[in-house]
């Protein structure tokens, strides 16, 4: 399995009453904005690739399933 890097985003997210979040656009360390355009699933997970386990969120970005993760506060994806 490849081993990538964790790359830390800033997240805009809505926040429901009852604690759960939901991503609506990531910040990539360029300073692009990518919108969310849908979540697809959300479960607890490890990231296999690039270390650490937190709650995962498989995204759609620009017709593209993407998974970002939100562990101790901190929003990442997986990048080579």
């Amino acid at each position: 399995m490849e081993t990538c890097r964790k790359v830390f985003v800033e997240v805009t997210g809505r926040f429901t009453e009852d604690g759960k979040i939901t991503p609506l656009s990531l910040k990539w360390e360029d300073g692009r904005v990518y919108d969310i355009d849908r979540v697809t699933d959300v479960r607890n997970r490890a990231s296999m690739r690039a270390g650490g386990k937190g709650m995962r969120y498989e995204c759609q970005i620009r017709n593209r399933s993407s998974f970002l993760y939100y562990e101790d506060g901190k929003w990442f994806v997986e990048a080579l």
